[in-house]
């Protein structure tokens, strides 16, 4: 298959080095020069170009660009490929994108690898860095005609090439999972990391900084990451993000209520409840071992919604 990807950054070119590995024809296209060269004597594309015109061929693309210039790409590329040809995203929002990008290209499937390392851009990209790990789809239904089947059957199929876990669900239930799991650590480290920068003893604050240790480090990684990405998050998955806050500032609340009244049986109470729900958001899921079995992971937007 000739597979094109945009953006080749951590994550499309780890795109890039496992569905070459799997086989494919792989065309980068990137904004700067230097870019498609690295990534050619890298060896992680077949071929690299700095224009979207470069995938005219192509049977499937990958965007993995900016949140903000997925739509703005789909439309450019809507004049350039091929009807049959699929187009798929990895951006972290889906409602904002899966019905304008539909508009443009009826063959979009929506998607979010949930895969990611500290480090970023295509100097980062390694082999596996899917293997294990969710893949989500996420279909429409309604206003416009239903996400087209065989498109998200072949998204599936390279996302299962890949070694990922695959689920489906829409993409307002997306992104509200997300924001919780992904969206809200972004901006709760963020305000970490700003609350201990305004300590205003000098002398203390300096303390800290030599002190902090793998504690801090854990916690505030997420937060010292890209701004782009994290003011994409907040701008395009905004009423998600507010969401999960508000409920996140009751939480806090609840402990300054409990430490105030020196309720030390309230803080342990939610301390041995939060070692234990720990376990079910970071503890390895089984990895389907059929096709039949990624299919049992779709989730039906009604049994989430309003969970």
């Amino acid at each position: 298959m000739k597979i094109g990807i945009v953006g080749l950054g951590l994550i499309g070119g780890c795109l890039g080095v496992d569905l070459k590995a799997a086989g494919h024809q792989i065309y980068g296209v990137a904004r700067r020069i230097e870019t498609c060269q690295q990534a050619l004597d890298r060896d992680i594309v077949h071929c690299a170009d700095v224009q979207l015109t470069s995938l005219a061929d192509c049977d499937a693309v990958f965007i993995c660009t900016p949140i903000a210039t997925i739509v703005p790409t789909v439309m450019v590329l809507s004049k350039i490929l091929k009807s049959t040809a699929v187009v798929t995203d990895v951006g972290s929002v889906k409602a904002a994108i899966v019905e304008p990008a539909t508009r443009y290209w009826p063959l979009f499937v929506g998607g979010h690898p949930m895969s990611g390392k500290s480090e970023a851009g295509l100097e980062a990209a390694e082999a596996g860095l899917f293997q294990g790990n969710s893949y989500v789809i996420t279909p429409i239904e309604q206003p416009l005609p239903p996400t087209n089947s065989e498109a998200i059957a072949r998204v599936e199929q390279l996302a299962t090439q890949l070694g990922s876990q695959i689920y489906r669900c829409s993409p307002t239930d997306h992104d509200r999972a997300v924001a919780w799991i992904s969206h809200l650590p972004v901006m709760v480290s963020s305000g970490l990391i700003h609350s201990a920068s305004s300590e205003p003893d000098g002398t203390v604050r300096k303390l800290a900084e030599k002190f902090a240790s793998s504690g801090f480090r854990d916690t505030s990684r997420v937060g010292g990451g890209n701004p782009e990405l994290g003011l994409m998050m907040a701008q395009y998955n905004r009423n998600e993000v507010l969401r999960s806050l508000k409920q996140y500032r009751q939480s806090i609340d609840h402990t300054i209520q409990a430490l105030e009244a020196e309720d030390w049986q309230a803080i342990a109470k939610q301390l041995n409840e939060t070692k234990i729900a720990r376990a079910r958001y970071v503890e390895p899921a089984v990895e389907p071992t059929t096709e039949q079995d990624a299919k049992q992971n779709y989730v039906a937007p009604s049994s989430i919604t309003g969970s």
